[in-house]
């Protein structure tokens, strides 16, 4: 069976279409969620090694991302868990085929929305993401837009961007860095524009600000793995996200963590086999449980 993903655009019930990366497997299959102004190329590492251990991938661009329908609104991460409650239930993911589902980043955010609100889990994995709360560390949203507003992108062309990342992150795959750059559309004239537009973007991070996932945390009746990367030694950051982690650990009544030490934000496209070997280990986990 082939581990190459193909790509399989699928239009929920009264919308949105949302643009799908799969590799057929016959074991449980994951459900794989990127983050913020991300899309689901940057998971095709970890996706190859889940597939070649002979799970079902599928990877999927959140609205307004990637190949995904821009829609006119929609961009909390309530709804955007409610897009994956859907598609779960438009592929027919269930009884046997329930799927483990990753999220990294505000991707995490989204998928503790999906398991508290809506079922229809195995397992969830929070990669560097899940716990993310903005109002902690921001007294007023246009003091946190102001500091984490994206940069402006446009006019920047594709080849200056692709050596920026070489630059950026050198021990990275070419694979990881090809998806990446498809966080962008490249135009006619060969600059780039980010799939995810601004008002769009602004959307979602005023819903981190808004959103308090530790509610959330003790209604996650699944097995949970925590996977957050930490600098070492830690920075003032780190710092708070250590206690944001461990505040986690304490309200999820089924979790287990495993530290990235001195790795990427993007660690499911930096260390994509380690990663995935945590997420089978995971996987097993609600089979040893069955």
């Amino acid at each position: 069976m082939s581990s190459a993903p193909y790509d399989d655009p699928v239009v929920l019930p009264g919308g949105p279409r949302l643009a799908l990366r799969r590799i057929d497997g016959d074991r449980r299959p994951f459900l794989l969620v990127h983050g913020l102004a991300s899309n689901a190329r940057t998971w095709d590492g970890a996706a190859r090694e889940l597939a070649e251990a002979g799970h079902e991938v599928i990877a999927v661009d959140q609205r307004g991302h990637g190949r995904s329908e821009q829609t006119a609104d929609g961009y909390t991460t309530e709804q955007c868990a409610a897009d994956l409650s859907r598609l779960i239930e438009a592929l027919d993911l269930s009884g046997d085929r329930t799927p483990v589902v990753a999220g990294q980043s505000w991707g995490g955010n989204v998928v503790v929305s999906l398991a508290a609100n809506h079922g229809g889990v195995a397992a969830i994995a929070l990669v560097d993401g899940g716990w993310i709360r903005l109002s902690s560390g921001f007294s007023t949203f246009g003091e946190c837009w102001a500091a984490l507003a994206p940069p402006a992108f446009e006019g920047t062309r594709a080849d200056d961007l692709v050596a920026r990342l070489r630059q950026w992150h050198p021990d990275w795959s070419d694979e990881a860095r090809a998806g990446t750059l498809a966080n962008f559309e490249v135009l006619a004239d060969g600059t780039v524009r980010p799939w995810l537009r601004r008002e769009h973007h602004r959307e979602i991070v005023r819903s981190l600000f808004e959103g308090d996932p530790s509610a959330l945390f003790p209604r996650v009746q699944v097995p949970v793995l925590v996977a957050p990367a930490m600098a070492e030694p830690p920075s003032e950051s780190d710092t708070a996200k250590r206690s944001a982690v461990d505040g986690a650990l304490a309200l999820l009544p089924d979790a287990q963590v495993e530290w990235y030490v001195n790795a990427d934000h993007d660690l499911h496209a930096q260390q994509p086999a380690r990663l995935a070997g945590d997420l089978r280990r995971l996987a097993d986990r609600v089979e040893a449980a069955r």
